[in-house]
């Protein structure tokens, strides 16, 4: 497909480089003697990350403990990064992630070669393809829209791969895969066929991570503490239970009932609980130590990433792939994210976390944690969105301010998608990742998050 340039968007690039020369990217693209307490570092708690984590992330990702810690730094600080220079690119813009067992370099894709010289000053890494990242979720939906309209049993998996500007579609039988690109009237330039036997499922056999029981039958992993209001209670996956289900505890004591589920379409669900049972910001880490929630700022693909389940525990590996579709043999599921974190059965439910961000919970996958395995994970930000929930965070107990807040459109709660855009103190400021707001995380607190439009 001959390279077309994509109309420009308003405002200098060069303009958005020079406001945010400031907050260029400390430890990325070889620097790796930097300590972390880079900007981005400093807002999202990479030093809030426990020792089971560390330990964890050294286990499964090969590093040692300086390794992990800057991995973790480098990775936030790649993130508010991509998002500046996504709000920069516009139309461009055509993915970013990490690579290095550092996480130590970042790739900002574009579509138009003149966007170099923006990129490069921020420190990262540029490269020219022919497909903007919305041509590529364009052509990923029509995918979609077309699966449900046909069996994909045996094509089971569909996501986006910016590392090679691709829409790829996972496939036990290629001439499945090539079924589904012809039923969705795909262009094929913008598509790969990646032959697999992975069949994914969801994972059934029945504070984050521990075990609850549904209708005291199947087993699953609460995934992440929230609330709704005064109501305490979890995220989880919606494959575990349905809407009025009863739940029970690790240790088979009365816990509570689902209050929503959706599954298949999404793996969302929550639980409210009973009163003896207290939504706190932990999740299970190894050995069963608190391991810290600070919030829920989604992660780059590159990035490490953790899980803890009921079944086996703690590991770790790395975010492949956003915005996949996977179809289990109860029906497809879009919008979770593909890792190469192992799972079994009994782990659904349970939290992924990123340093002390919150990620998502434990969808399906196929493997074992013998052997290897890949899984899927329903982002939490969705599922908080979806539900008026609120995650329960370390911040959630500090006094509040004693001065009255400026006014605007921000409120602590709300689920803000890169490009959001609200007003705080008589500006307005675009969000650059996803995440939830938080008292301390008002726009002018945290450059990580926010850019001053």
């Amino acid at each position: 497909m001959p390279h077309r340039h994509l109309p420009r968007r308003t405002g200098s690039v060069a303009a958005a480089v020079t406001a945010t020369a400031a907050l260029l990217v400390a430890g990325l693209s070889g620097s790796a003697s930097a300590e972390p307490t880079t900007p981005a570092a400093q807002a999202l708690r990479t030093d809030a990350a426990p020792p089971a984590l560390l330990e964890a992330m050294e286990r499964d990702l090969g590093l040692d403990r300086a390794q992990a810690e800057r991995r973790l730094a480098n990775e936030a600080e790649a993130g508010a990064t991509a998002g500046r220079l996504r709000a920069a690119l516009g139309a461009d813009f055509a993915g970013a992630w990490v690579h290095g067992a550092e996480s130590g370099t970042l790739t900002v894709a574009t579509t138009d070669a003149r966007d170099i010289p923006a990129i490069e000053a921020q420190g990262a890494k540029a490269t020219v393809v022919h497909h903007s990242l919305t041509d590529l979720d364009a052509a990923k939906s029509r995918l979609d829209r077309a699966a449900e309209r046909n069996d994909t049993t045996d094509a089971p998996v569909r996501y986006v791969d910016v590392r090679t500007n691709t829409v790829v579609v996972q496939a036990v039988r290629p001439s499945a895969a090539r079924a589904l690109l012809s039923a969705a009237g795909t262009d094929r330039s913008l598509t790969r066929i990646e032959k697999s036997a992975d069949r994914p499922r969801a994972l059934y056999d029945l504070r984050g991570g521990e075990a609850y029981y549904i209708n005291n039958s199947g087993r699953c992993s609460i995934g992440f503490p929230v609330t709704r209001g005064t109501q305490q209670g979890y995220a989880t996956a919606g494959h575990c239970g349905r809407t009025g289900d009863n739940t029970s505890g690790h240790n088979r004591v009365a816990q509570g009932t689902f209050q929503g589920s959706v599954f298949p379409g999404r793996d969302m669900a929550w639980v409210a609980t009973d009163s003896p049972w207290t939504a706190t910001p932990y999740v299970k880490g190894a050995g069963g130590q608190n391991v810290q929630v600070t919030g829920s700022t989604q992660a780059p693909v590159g990035s490490s990433v953790c899980r803890s389940g009921s079944t086996t525990g703690w590991h770790c590996g790395t975010i492949q792939q956003l915005n996949t579709s996977v179809t289990y043999p109860e029906g497809t599921i879009t919008g979770v994210t593909r890792t190469s974190v192992c799972a079994e059965p009994g782990d659904s439910g349970g939290s992924y976390i990123s340093g002390s961000q919150a990620q998502g919970v434990t969808s399906g996958g196929s493997g074992n944690c013998g052997s290897g395995g890949t899984t899927f994970f329903q982002p939490i930000n969705p599922l908080l969105q979806n539900y008026g929930l609120t995650l329960r965070t370390t911040g959630d107990d500090e006094e509040p301010p004693g001065e009255e807040e400026p006014g605007g459109t921000w409120a602590a709660g709300t689920v803000y998608r890169p490009g959001d855009t609200v007003t705080y103190g008589g500006a307005t400021y675009r969000c650059l990742q996803g995440h939830q707001a938080q008292t301390g995380w008002e726009p002018p607190n945290v450059p990580a998050l926010w850019q001053r439009a």
